[in-house]
């Protein structure tokens, strides 16, 4: 079966079960001696070539957090957050997100911490803007708190 990446650059899968792109041969199916390395290798690989599978399995998640990832539940509801922040995301994905890490074992400091640690790379700009929603999903109070300034 020949495929096509986006950048249009052709995919082929060989008699023997490799994906091969630009010298770079990918197995069809995990060998049984497959350490965790090679299938993290495996997975970026397949999403690098654009592997249907691959791209519909990170697209809808797992169905228990963490599952499929060397994250920790907790890591990966921080991580959730830092790329709500760094996608201007809606107010309510903040809620959602917030409850997500509070129930994986995150702290409030962790959190606000990972809002601190985009901020190099998402721009202040972002932060700012969504540190409102996210002091709302963490309960706290913004118009009071803005009333005693």
């Amino acid at each position: 079966m020949t495929r096509f990446h986006p950048v249009r650059v052709m995919i082929a899968e060989t008699d023997s079960g490799l994906f091969v792109r630009g010298g770079v041969a990918l197995p069809a199916e995990p060998r049984e001696e497959s350490s965790p390395a090679m299938e993290s290798e495996r997975t970026l690989l397949s999403l690098a070539l654009n592997d249907e599978s691959s791209v519909r399995s990170a697209l809808m998640g797992e169905a228990e957090p963490g599952a499929g990832s060397a994250l920790d539940p907790r890591t990966q509801a921080l991580v959730q957050l830092g790329v709500l922040v760094a996608i201007d995301a809606a107010p309510a994905s903040y809620g959602w997100s917030v409850d997500a890490a509070l129930a994986a074992g995150a702290t409030v400091d962790e959190i606000v911490g990972t809002l601190l640690a985009v901020a190099p790379v998402a721009g202040i700009a972002r932060v700012v803007a969504a540190a409102p929603a996210l002091a709302g999903a963490l309960g706290y109070d913004i118009e009071s708190a803005l009333e005693r300034l």
